[in-house]
């Protein structure tokens, strides 16, 4: 089993940015605790602050890794181009967030990419995202 998590913006800054809404450890501390979780999954990670990056890496895995876990950040609310590469690929994606996004302003309510995904998972801390690797193991 071969997945990838891709961050959208300002994920970078995760253990550093409103700890009160993300928490105090950064995404590459919490990864590297996904490998020992899941040693049976070949793991990868990409963030980029970039949306054209975002969807070329969903391009370039699209089409050989069995799953994508996708925090597109503030582009989950405005990036038609992104729902579109989604679309553009074999590989289903799952959209994670950390916090609930419907607790939040409301422009936020509104994903543009959902209608892509296989599901979303929501408010669920950094553990939303085991929770998405688990999904796509076979029971």
């Amino acid at each position: 089993m071969k997945i990838i998590i891709i961050n959208g913006p300002n994920l970078n800054l995760l253990g550093k940015r409103e700890p009160e809404i993300y928490g105090t450890t950064s995404f590459e501390e919490y990864f590297e605790s996904l490998k020992g979780q899941f040693p049976n999954v070949d793991l990868h990670y990409f963030q980029s602050n970039i949306e054209g990056e975002l969807i070329d890496k969903i391009h370039a895995v699209g089409f050989s890794f069995d799953a994508i876990l996708l925090n597109a950040g503030g582009y989950t609310h405005t990036s038609v181009a992104i729902s579109d590469a989604i679309a553009g690929v074999p590989t289903p994606t799952l959209e994670v967030h950390i916090s609930n996004i419907y607790k939040r302003e409301e422009f936020r309510h509104k994903s543009i990419i959902s209608k892509e995904c296989v599901g979303m998972i929501s408010g669920l801390g950094l553990k939303g995202y085991a929770l998405g690797i688990s999904y796509f193991l076979p029971v």
